[in-house]
């Protein structure tokens, strides 16, 4: 198996988002096949790890997949020279309560592949001080190596030369100090990053953090710590697609689809049949279900209020066969969406779902839920595990609920999602059926 590391931080916000695209980039660029991984349920940063590798990038959860999947998905870098995981939070932050491998802590698939970690520390307002918060990181948990620090937002070359010091003193290398650059900063919106595909002049600014790294980092250390210490070989988990024909809405509204999910459908036979609401496209008449994934219909509300054939033709598929939608979806198959600026914008109205941006507020975390109705592809009784993210507040939700669903603690979370007909929808994003 080929050898990784695994780029974490005590915290968000620390930079190994930069560090990471930094390094994929500048690796890619020197030659080496890269394979980009994910720690976590997340969308944005998989995109430009693609898009700075030429390779999909994979999300590993630990919290929502089984040792099988994350074993299994892990044997996308076999073909790679270099495994670049990304880290998500802080190192060890997760649930309280373990899931299927662990808590969702970026250590836990740290751990299982026996990927070290280099540290992303964000020196602002200390120098030594830096390697004690380091030293914490390297002995907390015995499962996990400690490559080396990457110090980011270094203040001037005496500020480096006394963080350095106190790294040597504790016996911790560093591999890199990098400058204070706020003009690498990617533009972000509400849910993180503004997404790959929107961010212009894309490459230019990845090629600039390839050139910040090569700069202020030795890569040849970087890449001579990679390790790997592989789980035993596994099985394809079963991932059941929701038809044999699976009608899929991909644009800048619809474009959270997780690819192990797609993925998935496809290796158990199904065909993928791609169409856009934004472009008025009705899903595809020779689909046997239609499944609507989250993103950001919100900035789109006007345009999806007026797209006339898609809100007809989706309306005409489910009077025949079924449709489900996850967050952005679901909202999309409500009866209307309020943007912003209070605007209320007429949906597809498969559902009576009324949802609103006027008064934001962030919804987020881990779900399991257990279906009280069937969705394309996994029967009523099933458990799902994924996640929810959203600033939506539910106005109206008259229709009966979907599922019962619980957070990582057990609590019940109001958020049931919705079924009427053969329409269903939900405000979590899933990840895999528990088990499985």
């Amino acid at each position: 198996m080929t050898p990784g590391l695994l780029i974490a931080a005590p915290a968000s916000g620390s930079g190994k988002t930069t560090v990471a695209l930094g390094l994929a980039r500048a690796l890619t660029r020197g030659g080496l096949g890269v394979q980009p991984f994910k720690s976590g349920p997340d969308y944005i940063d998989p995109a430009f790890h693609a898009a700075a590798t030429g390779r999909v990038s994979v999300n590993l959860d630990s919290w929502a997949m089984s040792r099988t999947r994350l074993a299994w998905l892990a044997r996308a870098g076999e073909a790679a020279d270099l495994v670049l995981a990304e880290g998500s939070m802080g190192l060890f932050d997760g649930v309280a309560a373990p899931g299927e491998t662990g808590t969702g802590a970026s250590a836990d698939v740290a751990a299982l592949f026996g990927w070290p970690v280099i540290l992303v520390l964000d020196v602002s307002g200390q120098a030594q001080s830096a390697a004690a918060t380091a030293l914490g990181f390297a002995r907390l948990d015995p499962r996990i190596r400690l490559a080396g620090v990457i110090l980011n937002k270094v203040a001037s070359l005496r500020h480096e030369a006394l963080t350095r010091a106190g790294m040597a003193a504790a016996g911790l290398p560093v591999l890199g100090a990098l400058p204070r650059r706020p003009s690498l900063a990617l533009p972000e919106r509400h849910l993180g990053l503004v997404q790959a595909g929107e961010t212009a002049d894309l490459d230019a600014r990845l090629d600039a953090l390839a050139d910040f790294l090569e700069a202020h980092a030795d890569l040849a250390a970087i890449r001579a710590a990679a390790r790997v210490d592989p789980p035993a070989p596994a099985e394809a988990p079963a991932t059941p697609p929701p038809g044999q024909r699976v009608a899929l809405a991909r644009d800048a509204a619809f474009s959270f689809a997780y690819p192990h999910l797609v993925e998935g459908w496809r290796a158990a036979g199904a065909e993928i049949l791609p169409f856009s609401p934004l472009a008025d496209e009705a899903p595809p008449e020779t689909a046997d279900a239609c499944w609507l994934p989250g993103g950001y219909p919100e900035l789109h509300a006007g345009a999806l209020a007026a797209a006339g054939r898609f809100r007809a033709g989706l309306r005409r598929f489910a009077e025949t066969r079924a449709v489900h939608g996850e967050c952005g979806g679901y909202m999309a198959m409500g009866a209307a969406l309020i943007d912003a600026e209070g605007r209320s914008h007429a949906m597809a109205g498969l559902l009576g779902l009324v949802t609103s941006f006027a008064k934001r507020r962030m919804h987020l975390g881990y779900r399991l839920a257990t279906l009280r109705e069937a969705i394309p592809g996994h029967r009523g009784g099933a458990r799902l595990r994924g996640h929810e993210f959203h600033y939506a507040s539910v106005i109206e939700q008259p229709d009966a609920p979907l599922a019962r669903v619980t957070d990582a603690s057990g609590a019940d979370v109001p958020e049931t999602g919705s079924a009427r007909g053969r329409a269903t929808g939900t405000f979590f994003h899933l990840i895999a059926e528990a088990g499985a």
